[in-house]
């Protein structure tokens, strides 16, 4: 009867621990969708990344999408698609103190990628720096020296992770309670020097990334928690509009950072863990309107 018993309570504990590992497993499961998205792919392994902080779609290399890692780290950009494959790395000849975020954005040369080197944790920073570089191929080993620009807030130092680029305006969005929206224009004489104005407050936080699609129609916004959908037009005005608002929580990303929209199709990059030694990609497909009317301007 003892040995009856043993089994019995072996049997008991067995089913216990299999129990707990199922809703373990249930729960860090990711889900197969995200409001109005359906993941198509990933989460992927993002070779030799740990800090996936920004992406921007690749113009001049198809399927290939530009990111890079956080500070502390050297200055390279790396060619990745959305399966997290490595097909390169570009150095930029430059030292970075906080490298944020990477955007594409046109220049007089054709497409640039425009890098932000905006953090500032302390709020310390009297002017941070954005560098514009031609777009390299898959497979340059540097880029082109780049134009240096130096960025000052009209209101004083910010921490900044986003940034996107309309036209010759570029736009960063502030890591605080309010998602502040600067702008400032590239200006046509030769000056070098950006004075970044707030156009208005998103209301979400804490901003991680954000970039224009390749179509140029919309601008995508990120946090941890959801990423943000907004008519370029309308931020170009100072509308503070969402069109589409995407959950993100269900997907149980390691540390959501980077984003970029390509069409209907979402990517989302994470930071590692101590435990996961890479970054990963996810990438989902979205349904997506942008042509409704333009409501009320929001912000001051």
């Amino acid at each position: 009867m003892a040995t009856a018993r043993r089994y019995a309570i072996f049997g008991t504990v067995g089913a216990l621990l299999l129990g707990a590992a199922v809703v373990a497993w249930l729960a860090l499961r990711p889900d197969a969708s995200a409001g109005p998205c359906v993941v198509v792919n990933g989460p992927a392994t993002i070779r030799e990344v740990n800090e996936a902080s920004g992406l921007a779609i690749s113009r001049r290399n198809p399927a290939v999408i530009w990111t890079h890692n956080d500070s502390g780290n050297d200055a390279v950009l790396f060619a990745i698609d959305g399966n997290g494959t490595l097909h390169g790395r570009t150095r930029v000849p430059i030292r970075t103190r906080d490298w944020e975020d990477v955007s594409f954005g046109p220049c007089p040369s054709g497409h640039c990628l425009y890098i932000a080197d905006i953090g500032d944790n302390r709020n310390a920073r009297q002017r941070v720096q954005i560098y514009r570089v031609p777009e390299p191929a898959v497979g340059d080993a540097e880029t082109a020296a780049p134009e240096v620009f130096n960025a000052t807030y009209a209101d004083g130092p910010h921490n900044a992770e986003a940034m996107f680029v309309i036209g010759t305006a570029l736009f960063i969005v502030t890591r605080d309670r309010t998602g502040g929206l600067y702008r400032a224009v590239i200006p046509e004489t030769d000056s070098h020097d950006l004075r970044f104005e707030l156009l208005g407050q998103l209301g979400i936080v804490p901003v991680t990334d954000a970039e224009t699609s390749t179509d140029g129609k919309s601008v995508v916004v990120r946090t941890s928690h959801e990423a943000v959908l907004y008519r370029t037009v309308d931020l170009s005005r100072g509308i503070i509009a969402p069109i589409l608002r995407v959950p993100l929580d269900g997907l149980k990303e390691m540390q959501g950072e980077g984003v970029a929209l390509d069409g209907n199709m979402l990517y989302l990059a994470s930071e590692a863990r101590a435990w996961i030694l890479a970054a990963k990609i996810l990438t989902l497909r979205c349904t997506i309107v942008t042509s409704i009317s333009s409501p009320v301007a929001t912000a001051r």
